[in-house]
Order: C-alpha cells, then sequence, then structure tokens
C-alpha cells in the first residue's frame, strides 16, 4: 500500500458519521456498549492487552521486582524504568470506569523536572484519540444548517435521569451511571425552538483530534493576579452580541478547555503556577459532572478526564495551604521519580539519540554507560553505611555477590 493510499483511508475512516437517535439506541447502545463509552473507558481500550511479564524467570528482573509479576503495555514500550508510574496510571482509568472515585478526580501527575511527565500526558493524548465519541447535531434556526454540539456532549445527556434512566437501563442494557450527566445550555435551547421533538437531534460520530481542538486540548495557567476563568469555562462572544441576548447559548464561545473536552481529556499543565481561584471549576466538574459557564444559563456537563502535572515544590505549596483542603480529594496524585536504573537510564539516551542528527556520529564504547551511571549517582542519598555505587548496581538488578563477597542476601 502506497503512502498516499494509506493517507486518504486513515482520513476516510476519521469522516464524520450521522444516524438518527432511534438507530443510535437501538442498532447502536444497544449492541455495542463502545456506543456510549466513557473517555476513561476509551482510553483503556487504547491501552491495550497487557503483557504480563513473570519477572522470576529472569536473573535481573527477579531482583528488581522481587520476583513478582509485572504487566507492560505497547503504547509505553519506550518508557524506561517507570513500569509502576504506568501501571498506577492504568490503574486509575480502569477504576474510573467501573464509576469508582477515580472517575471523579483529576490525574495528577507529580515529579522533578525531567521524569517524563510532559512525555506521559503527550502519550496519554494520542491514546484518547485513537478511539471515536458519539455526539449530538440539531438545527441551528438562525443559519438555517444543521450544526454539531460545540461542546461535544453525549446523546445520553438528552434523557432526564430521574425519570428516564429505569426505563433506558431495561430497554437498552445502558447502566444508570451513564445517564448521571445534564443536557447542556445549547441542547436545552435546541430541543424548545423543536417543541420537545427529541427525534430533530442527529447522533454524530467523530474522532478526537488535536490539531482541530476536539475533544483533547491543553490550558495553560494564567497570570498569578488574574481571576479570569474563560479558560476554562469559554466566555460571550463579542461578535453575537449584537445578535443574541448575552444570557443565549448561542452568544457565547464554547472554546474553554472543559467545553472542549466534555468527552474527552484536558491537559492543565503547571497547574499551580495560576491563581488558585481559577480552578474552581475543576471542584465542580469532577465532583457533580457540570459546572457553570461565566453566563446565567443552565449548567454545562463535563465527564471528560482532566490530566495535570506540576513538580513537587509547587505541590508541596499547594498541599500545607489550608485554603487548599477542598482541593486535596479531587485529585488522584501519582508520583513520577526519577529512573534510578542505569542500564534504562541508558535506552533512555539511546532513545534520545536515535531520534536527533546524532544518530550516525560516532561515540566511543562506554560513553553512554559512564553518562548513565553518573546520572543515577547524582539520584542517590549517601548514607555512612553503604556507597552510592553499590547502591546504584543493586537498583540495577546486578548479582552483587560476584562482585562484592562481602555482601548478603536477605534471606
Amino acid at each position: 500500500m502506497s503512502i498516499i493510499k494509506s493517507y486518504k483511508d486513515r482520513y476516510d475512516k476519521k469522516q464524520v458519521e450521522r444516524m438518527s437517535i432511534d438507530a443510535y439506541l437501538f442498532d447502536g447502545c444497544k449492541k455495542d456498549k463502545s456506543f456510549y463509552a466513557t473517555p476513561h473507558e476509551r482510553i483503556l481500550k487504547a491501552f491495550g492487552k497487557p503483557v504480563e511479564v513473570d519477572t522470576s524467570k529472569d536473573e535481573r528482573l527477579s531482583r528488581i521486582f522481587s520476583n513478582r509479576k509485572i504487566k507492560t503495555y505497547e503504547p509505553f514500550k519506550d518508557f524506561y524504568g517507570i513500569e509502576d508510574v504506568i501501571e498506577a496510571i492504568y490503574g486509575h482509568f480502569k477504576h474510573a470506569t467501573q464509576g469508582l472515585e477515580e472517575s471523579r478526580q483529576v490525574l495528577h501527575l507529580l515529579g522533578p523536572v525531567g521524569t517524563a511527565k510532559s512525555s506521559l500526558a503527550e502519550r496519554l493524548k494520542y491514546l484518547i484519540q485513537q478511539e471515536p465519541f458519539y455526539t449530538v447535531e440539531a438545527l441551528n434556526k438562525t443559519t438555517g444548517k444543521m450544526e454539531i454540539s460545540p461542546i461535544y456532549e453525549s446523546p445520553l445527556g438528552l434523557f432526564d435521569y430521574a425519570d428516564q434512566s429505569e426505563l433506558i437501563e431495561k430497554e437498552f442494557n445502558i447502566p444508570r451511571r451513564y445517564l448521571k450527566y445534564v443536557m447542556s445550555p445549547w441542547a436545552v435551547k435546541r430541543l424548545k425552538e423543536a417543541d420537545g421533538d427529541i427525534s430533530s437531534f442527529n447522533v454524530v460520530k467523530i474522532w478526537p483530534s488535536i490539531l482541530s481542538q476536539v475533544g483533547v486540548t491543553k490550558v495553560e495557567p494564567s497570570d498569578d493576579n488574574n481571576q479570569d476563568i474563560s479558560s476554562l469555562v469559554g466566555k460571550v462572544s463579542i461578535r453575537q452580541i449584537g445578535i443574541f441576548d448575552e444570557a443565549d447559548p448561542d452568544a457565547y464561545s464554547w472554546n474553554g478547555g472543559l467545553n472542549l473536552t466534555t468527552q474527552g481529556l484536558l491537559e492543565y499543565i503547571e497547574i499551580f503556577k495560576g491563581n488558585i481561584k481559577t480552578l474552581n471549576p475543576l471542584l465542580t466538574a469532577t465532583q457533580e459532572g457540570h459546572y457553570n459557564g461565566t453566563q446565567l444559563f443552565g449548567a454545562i456537563p463535563h465527564q471528560g478526564i482532566i490530566l495535570s502535572h506540576c513538580n513537587s515544590t509547587e505541590w508541596k505549596a499547594f498541599k500545607n495551604d489550608p485554603k487548599n483542603e477542598a482541593f486535596l480529594d479531587r485529585f488522584n496524585v501519582i508520583k513520577v521519580p526519577y529512573c534510578i536504573r542505569a542500564s534504562d537510564e541508558v535506552k533512555i539516551y539511546e532513545k534520545l539519540i536515535v531520534n536527533s542528527e546524532l544518530k550516525e556520529a560516532p561515540c566511543a564504547p562506554g560513553t553512554l554507560e559512564m553518562a548513565a551511571q553518573f546520572s543515577v549517582l547524582t539520584r542517590m542519598k549517601k548514607h555512612e553505611n553503604s556507597s552510592p555505587f553499590l547502591k546504584m548496581e543493586v537498583y540495577d538488578g546486578k548479582n552483587m555477590k560476584n562482585k562484592h563477597p562481602s555482601v548478603k542476601s536477605m534471606e
């Protein structure tokens, strides 16, 4: 297959597909759970089936992992020395798919500079784009055209949880927890214009795209003195004020991070560098599944993944401030430590070199090993009863009895 044909096939695969509400429920949801899958379920599917490694069968790994079984994942095969971190991230999404507390928490990566936090975030944003999701489309009477919901909400949000969840669960085998989200102000207006005829909505299958800012985006902290929350919840569009009332959903610019990732993934980088008051929408979005905009209309639904990261200093300052107590339970903190295995540190250097112009440059034997050992040694604490170099060898899974006969096993 030529690269041109491959590109065209990929492009055709990700085109928008439309269906009626009836087709979505009867031909889709009733037969296939992926039609109403949450973002956590979609990203978990993109992880792929884990490969279980029995470390007891490998002399080096058995010493590192104490003979226990570990799991590896194909999308993270080029991340070295952080197997436990990746498993913890997988566990967060797995528990979230079960409707546990993780589904209402921000996934927060914590660690010093240079520990692959940003690389992990980029990989997760790549994975969320591998599975499509479904949203709604309705007629805009002003333009006379059908338009996709600007916040990409779930079609199940059109149904009332209190009155219809039991019937939908019985008829279509959709668990009630998938219907707990409110209808967006945009959808409420369209439903009123259609005199309550829900069949006026179409269901649209679309793919998350970081290029189009559909279902995946990034938010950066604002100035410390700025309390503007529009980067998260959107704001009124100046162009539309002369056409619509300020409180009309059609006058709103739905370009906030939470708006774009209702069923996707929002990355909030260096989350604690801005004004802490700007994070308030995250509290209601995670805890209640909806949040308020900057205008007086209905609540806006949110069931997406919120991913953040920062360094240890910022987290300590945030955690030690008693005013931030309400936020602490909203964060599931996963620590991303430095790599302390010299052999894996060498693999990291090799990966960096392969992706640079130094790929073909000559390199003296042992150079990378020496650089890796130096880096790992700087991460070791010196104790009176142990040598840093000896500790490095132990952490790397080396057999110390051959090199240091005086060393005794823990048995």
